[in-house]
């Protein structure tokens, strides 16, 4: 230890630090080697000395003569018992290491009434190699793996049928139950899941962790098990809702904010991989704004390298600070294992479904823009004179939309909404969904060479037309589809352009002949055998004749076909 330390007194001036100390014989040796320069008297008719001891130089201040010797510069000894360090009033005292070493001196005092007790000091070293530096991301995983659990179910699928199962010599022989029949088979599914409201028992997960679910339970960190129910389920963000019945006693994750983060950042995903239990992994932000990932349509992934595998998805991405940043969801693999490129859901996109179900509704409610989008290409950016395509061109405004009302334009291009920069119609609808319905944004659109702001009015899209779902019986290719009539809400759930022509397919019945001949969700049938349907009645009457062909005219992702099928 430096100096010998003991309390010996409270200074009566309140301008000095509350502590004194006694020196021994090696400190008072060391006090002698100081700048005596500095020093007049004994001691004591300066501001003190600077006293360098142990590799550290402080200033020293006398109060008190005693018992031990010191010379001044004249080689005469004085007395010498006590110093203090003195210090002033909003001032830190200060120490200044030399270049060898760095040592950290911590004094500290404790008063008790009537009696002074024993003063702690401590020093520590600052690592000086890298094998002495200790990291841990504890302090963050012990703060978020209680919200984060592990989502189990069963789900049933039908077994396809043999179809030698057909001809009555088979069903005799391998009987009714036999192995071509048409069979239910229970299917076991597994996950993760973040608890994001402890009060209200909400835990989020990905929709295709609990799609096609008949029942759905949570088990919790501490192994505690409860029944779920689904309150709600969004496809286009491959996003879902769970509650939790009877849980108690829950720990919810704080929502971080997703569009701070930058590339770079260090996260932990925090799943259920493979069913080993719950593991943490680390990684950095890789990349942001990814699209094309095949996950949904809202699509604007956070990529990260830390490690994600089967059984993650619905899991944690957290920050440093223990803020959920994403909800893990994907990866790029051949093997099906990681290979640091996964995807996790934005948490700004979480909070926008999260907040849907708080208010009990079964499906999120989106505000509709009324217009349609086309990427910025280079030749077209080159001639508007932009550095870079970045934007995105309106291609047609929906007539009294909110685009329409706010005075959007065909041909002008959407560079930013509210001051963010959107690079291409997926960013921009990924910004666009995360605003409330209600809010006006402000986009920045670049029109006739001058840039301009267009405020928009978020609103939800109107049920301009009755949906009159019409479910298609009989014996035709168009069995087991289930078709509506087309409006704005309607092309906003199916994510599809609005038209004012045809009607859409709502459902497939799995296994129908729809099924078979490969309708999908969302299809437009514009015509069947040449004639025009433009209501969901008009189908019942087009398909119910038994016809020896069909020819049916469809529109699908932008792209109009006409196929022939047999009767």
């Amino acid at each position: 230890m430096p100096f010998g330390i003991e309390p010996l007194r409270r200074l009566e001036n309140a301008r000095e630090l509350d502590a004194s100390i006694r020196l021994d014989e090696s400190a008072a040796a060391g006090i002698n080697k100081a700048h005596e320069a500095h020093v007049d008297g004994p001691f004591g008719g300066k501001a003190g000395c600077c006293a360098t001891r142990n590799g550290i130089t402080q200033r020293v201040f006398p109060r008190l003569s005693g018992l031990l010797p010191w010379k001044d510069s004249s080689g005469n000894e004085r007395p010498r018992q006590l110093f203090c360090f003195k210090k002033e009033i909003g001032m830190r005292r200060s120490i200044v290491p030399n270049r060898s070493q760095l040592v950290a001196l911590t004094l500290g005092l404790a008063l008790s009434a009537g009696a002074s007790t024993l003063a702690l000091a401590q020093a520590r070293q600052v690592p000086e190699a890298r094998q002495q530096i200790t990291l841990s991301f504890a302090p963050v995983v012990q703060k978020t793996a209680p919200s984060v659990v592990n989502v189990y179910g069963a789900r049933v699928e039908r077994r396809p049928q043999n179809p030698f199962m057909d001809d009555p010599f088979f069903r005799r022989f391998f009987g009714d139950g036999g192995f071509g029949l048409p069979r239910e088979q229970v299917q076991r599914s597994l996950g993760s899941g973040v608890i994001v409201d402890a009060g209200a028992g909400l835990v989020v997960t990905n929709n295709h962790v609990i799609e096609g679910m008949t029942e759905v339970k949570v088990a919790l960190a501490d192994k505690r098990e409860y029944e779920a129910t689904i309150l709600l389920r969004d496809p286009r963000t491959d996003l879902a809702v769970l509650k939790l019945k009877g849980a108690k006693d829950l720990a919810a994750i704080e929502l971080g904010d997703s569009d701070a983060l930058q590339i770079g950042d260090l996260v932990l995903a925090i799943g259920n991989p493979f069913g080993v239990g719950q593991t943490v992994t680390q990684g950095i932000v890789s990349a942001l704004a990814r699209t094309q990932v095949g996950v949904g349509d809202a699509q604007s992934f956070i990529q990260t390298d830390a490690a994600i595998n089967p059984g993650n998805s619905g899991g944690a991405l957290v920050d440093m600070q223990g803020r959920l940043t994403g909800i893990n969801t994907a990866i790029f693999s051949k093997s099906g294992g990681s290979v640091g490129i996964g995807f996790a859901i934005p948490s700004a996109m979480v909070r926008v479904v999260v907040d849907s179900a708080k208010t009990g509704a079964t499906t999120v409610r989106r505000a509709w823009f009324g217009a349609r989008l086309q990427a910025l290409t280079q030749d077209v950016a080159d001639g508007l004179g932009l550095d870079r395509p970045a934007g995105s061109v309106v291609a047609s405004v929906v007539d009294s939309g909110p685009a329409a009302e706010g005075g959007l334009k065909r041909s002008d291009v959407i560079l930013a909404i509210d001051g963010v920069g959107v690079d291409d119609p997926e960013s921009f609808g990924y910004r666009f969904a995360t605003r409330p319905i209600g809010s006006t944004t402000q986009l920045t659109v670049l029109r006739g060479g001058k840039r301009i702001t267009v405020p928009v009015k978020l609103m939800p899209a109107p049920e301009t037309r009755p949906r009159e779902p019409v479910k298609v019986a009989g014996r035709s290719p168009f069995t087991g589809l289930t078709v509506l009539n087309l409006s704005p809400a309607v092309a906003e759930e199916l994510s599809i352009d609005l038209s004012t022509e045809g009607v859409v397919v709502g459902n497939i019945e799995e296994g129908s002949p729809a099924a078979r001949v490969g309708f999908q969700k969302g299809d437009l049938i514009l015509a069947i055998n040449g004639e025009r349907i433009n209501a969901s009645r008009e189908i019942e009457l087009a398909t119910r004749e038994r016809k020896r062909s069909w020819e049916v005219t469809i529109s699908r992702g932008g792209q109009t076909v006409t196929s022939t099928f047999g009767g």
